[in-house]
């Protein structure tokens, strides 16, 4: 029987896209022929993903999940929402979701780690889902927060199942206060969040060059009113401040009553505990955001599978 190198099978998942493990029992199978082995992958359905992995993945899932003080939100694309219904791609979501909690928010760490019970790493587990599934998938992002004391809290808008949806929120809160407190307090924000879209977190957060522009847009605004350079100044900086208003969540004004600043909210609900808490982090995931869809001509697509 012919060695199976690592080379070897580095060549076969090269031209196959198949995972790293259904490459070696491909070759293992076919006494290492090459092109027997991609035929064999191809009989098994796993040699499709290659060619699945240029079409856009703009649908799909997000997934929120926490223990305590650490939380992770994770995003994994698909190119339907029929795919986003199917159990298999959910239990596959929610399980990338579990190991970004303890791997980090890093992508090459996630997707290197071991997908449970399978042999294969994340990598190769969506490679597999891919050919197995029958479209096109990535793994997008992921954002993991903790605190050192306290409580990271989750809240997953129009959710499928518990932890599952479309717009997933953490928001992670330092305290001594009890957990129920919280929960509660932290539910409520990121609710907000999800609602209101904050960018940043503190005015001290705002990115400088988003400012710069925003300033400038603000400035030439201000001058086609004729007025003098001191006014311009004036009114730039109260345009600045609605600015804030609406990209800050701590300048924000609470969605829930809409009158009260975020700020305003915690301090409300330290007074209430009797201890300090501070939001020190959130992250807001919302499914494609961002994404380039593809537009596409229907008709000219099923005239084409017609025609094989």
């Amino acid at each position: 029987m012919a060695a199976i190198t690592a080379a070897l099978v580095k060549e076969l998942r090269d031209k196959s896209g198949a995972g790293m493990m259904d490459c070696k029992k491909a070759l293992a199978e076919t006494d290492g022929d090459m092109e027997a082995a991609v035929d064999w992958l191809r009989t098994k359905g796993l040699a499709a993903a290659q060619k699945k992995s240029g079409r856009v993945a703009a649908d799909g899932l997000v997934t929120v999940t926490a223990t305590g003080n650490r939380g992770a939100v994770v995003e994994i694309n698909a190119e339907t929402d029929f795919v986003a219904r199917n159990e298999s791609f959910q239990d596959f979501v929610s399980t990338i979701g579990s190991i970004a909690l303890d791997a980090g928010d890093n992508a090459d760490t996630i997707l290197a780690a071991a997908y449970p019970d399978t042999g294969r790493t994340v990598a190769e587990q969506l490679t597999h889902n891919i050919a197995t599934i029958g479209e096109n998938m990535s793994f997008r992002r992921a954002s993991v927060l903790e605190v050192s004391n306290g409580l990271v809290a989750t809240y997953m808008h129009g959710a499928l199942k518990p932890g599952l949806g479309k717009i997933g929120v953490l928001v992670a809160l330092e305290s001594d206060a009890p957990a129920e407190t919280l929960e509660a307090l932290g539910k409520q924000l990121a609710m907000h969040i999800a609602a209101a879209r904050p960018e940043f977190l503190s005015v001290a957060d705002v990115d400088a060059e988003a400012l710069e522009r925003e300033r400038t847009v603000l400035t030439e605004q201000a001058r086609e009113s004729g007025k003098p350079e001191n006014i311009i100044e004036k009114m730039v900086e109260g345009r600045l401040r609605k600015y804030y208003e609406e990209v800050v969540l701590t300048e924000q004004v609470f969605v829930i009553d809409n009158e009260t600043k975020i700020t305003k909210v915690v301090e409300n609900a330290a007074k209430d505990a009797g201890t300090a808490i501070a939001l020190k982090g959130f992250a807001r995931f919302e499914l494609g955001q961002g994404i380039e869809k593809e537009e596409t001509d229907f008709a000219a697509e099923v005239a084409q599978a017609v025609q094989g």
